[in-house]
């Protein structure tokens, strides 16, 4: 599951997940965002169906699932006859799905987790011990990828914003500069020209000093 991106890890689980879970007819990935969840990516958009309704409840398998202690594992083989889960399983029963299993996403132990792997089965019973084993594997291989691949985006981030900031701050000194030598000012009378410049032309202050860098001969 080697992906560059957390979507492309998030697709492969997916897909791998279809593909190899005798018992899946449709599986999603459930995250938590600010405020609540969402499902970036699903094999069908009947997944995305039951995932909303779990998540307009606050509760259901997938969401059980980020805050269930241990392996996360949620797991319900007859939904039509179901009383958990806030009425999710009758509406789920409504839509054609009768059973379904989720395995909490990292970190492991008593959770928050950041989300979950959902499979659904149109059958009932159609879930069996084999398929929960296989989701679990899954899931552990997707929240090690989904790890190094949050934390290589992070630190490609930091990178960004260091190299940025770095950018930045030559620029500013070369824009003082030029003002220190062309109006034969000091250094602080010379930022002081910059951010002035900068907050009355609600521009940033490296935008500022880039333009007069670029516009040097006519100052």
């Amino acid at each position: 599951m080697d992906a560059s991106t957390v979507r492309g890890v998030l697709v492969r689980v997916v897909e791998a997940a279809k593909a190899v879970v005798p018992g899946a007819d449709l599986v999603s990935v459930t995250l938590r965002v600010a405020g609540g969840f969402q499902t970036p990516v699903e094999t069908d958009a009947l997944a995305t169906r039951l995932d909303e309704i779990q998540y307009r409840l606050d509760d259901g398998p997938c969401v059980a699932a980020t805050r269930t202690a241990g392996l996360g594992l949620t797991f319900c083989s007859d939904l039509a006859t179901s009383t958990r889960f806030g009425g999710f399983g009758p509406a789920a029963a409504e839509l054609g799905v009768h059973s379904v299993l989720a395995v909490g996403l990292f970190p492991d132990g008593d959770g928050p987790r950041m989300g979950a792997l959902n499979v659904y089965s149109r059958r009932v019973a159609g879930l069996d011990e084999l398929d929960r084993d296989l989701a679990i594997v899954l899931a552990a291989h997707a929240s090690t990828a989904l790890a190094a691949t949050m934390a290589a985006t992070s630190a490609e981030l930091e990178s960004a914003q260091l190299r940025q900031a770095l950018q930045s701050r030559d620029v500013i000194g070369q824009a003082k500069g030029i003002l220190m030598e062309r109006r034969k000012i000091g250094s602080d009378e010379a930022f002081e020209v910059l951010r002035a410049a900068s907050q009355s032309l609600n521009v940033k202050l490296a935008q500022v000093a880039q333009t007069l860098v670029d516009h040097r001969s006519e100052v």
